[in-house]
């Protein structure tokens, strides 16, 4: 698909935008003040496939910890921080390898350019993070509700502040809870800047419905072309947010790994599809290669999509069909089917 055209960053080492894969991000929710417990979280993000990682940093001891966090794992991590613009530079003197602010409510211009200043002399980008929920008072006043203009309007003076300061090492998100404003809020702004789009629906709601809102907006941006960076804002364990932003990337055909294909199951069904498909889609979660695995229940389009796949098994009543590179293999029990399928894709 064609993409986007975008200035680039380097966060930490992450190309974000300029045609550089899209990478997928996550924040803690964790205590920041809980070192351990951080540094945890983040590693167990980083195992999942998370790219960057960004911590809350509401006070002067948590920027205190971010600092030592940093120092303690090896994965880019943002420092997010609202209103003390302190905060921001210490972070960015601690090793932050992003900022993520909204520069209208760090205050005077003043306190605006030293944060500007500080992350220029250091190579580190700025993402403005502009909220539906978080508007500025006379933009809702103007628009009445953070509609797809207000959004862009307020992502438009954030930006200004930066360029006035002569920072342009900028990327913006620009999100609401609302999936159809936020997408053509991200539709707009993308004709006005050229900075690379941080992509997501926030406060999408717990794992379930947050998923479905999460991938018809980040879907529907990223097929348009939109997007460099994404987060899966979920009321979850963050390293949910990570697989389904992967899950979303690889149905795109835009990240490598595997793809599962199973069937819905139907009437025609002579074995519980339901256990076998969950037991093997689990276990190719530690699976490290780019192939296409199916699994699929009965006889009218089992064999078909078992043989498109790289490798898959086709099920029947008491046994099933193994496949591999469109050539029926052997049948196998169908009690032995995860296991045998699972070798055969350690051979791949």
């Amino acid at each position: 698909m064609q993409r986007r055209i975008s200035r680039q960053i380097n966060v930490g080492g992450v190309l974000i935008g300029g045609g550089a894969e899209v990478s997928v991000q996550s924040m803690c929710n964790t205590d920041t003040h809980d070192i351990s417990a951080t540094v945890e979280q983040i590693n167990a993000l980083k195992d999942a496939g998370c790219d960057i990682v960004r911590l809350a940093v509401p006070d002067k001891s948590a920027a205190e910890c971010f600092c030592e966090i940093r120092k303690q794992v090896d994965i880019p991590l943002v420092a997010d921080i609202h209103f003390d613009y302190r905060l921001a530079i210490e972070c960015a003197r601690g090793g932050a390898d992003k900022i993520r602010i909204n520069p209208g409510n760090i205050g005077a211009p003043e306190r605006v350019k030293a944060v500007a200043e500080e992350c220029g002399a250091r190579n580190i980008p700025i993402r403005i993070g502009v909220n539906g929920g978080s508007l500025e008072k006379e933009i809702l006043e103007k628009y009445k509700s953070p509609v797809p203009d207000a959004l862009c309007e307020s992502a438009l003076g954030h930006i200004k502040l930066l360029e006035d300061c002569g920072f342009y090492d900028i990327a913006l998100s620009i999100k609401s809870s609302n999936v159809l404003s936020t997408v053509q809020a991200y539709r707009k702004i993308a004709d006005m800047i050229d900075y690379p789009l941080h992509i997501g629906v926030t406060e999408a709601g717990t794992e379930y419905g947050g998923v479905v809102k999460n991938s018809i907006g980040i879907g529907a941006l990223l097929l348009d072309g939109i997007g460099d960076t994404l987060r899966v804002s979920l009321t979850a364990p963050p390293v949910r947010e990570v697989t389904a932003g992967i899950e979303i990337l690889k149905s795109l055909g835009m990240r490598d790994g595997v793809r599962f294909v199973s069937c819905p199951t139907c009437g025609r069904c002579r074995v519980d599809m339901i256990p076998v498909a969950n037991e093997i889609n689990m276990r190719l979660s530690a699976v490290n290669k780019n192939i296409t695995v199916a699994v699929m229940g009965c006889a009218v389009n089992g064999p078909g999509e078992a043989r498109e796949a790289d490798i898959g098994i086709a099920c029947g009543a008491g046994e099933a069909l193994l496949f591999k590179h469109g050539k029926t293999i052997r049948k196998i029990p169908i009690e032995k089917a995860a296991d045998e399928l699972l070798k055969e894709i350690e051979e791949l």
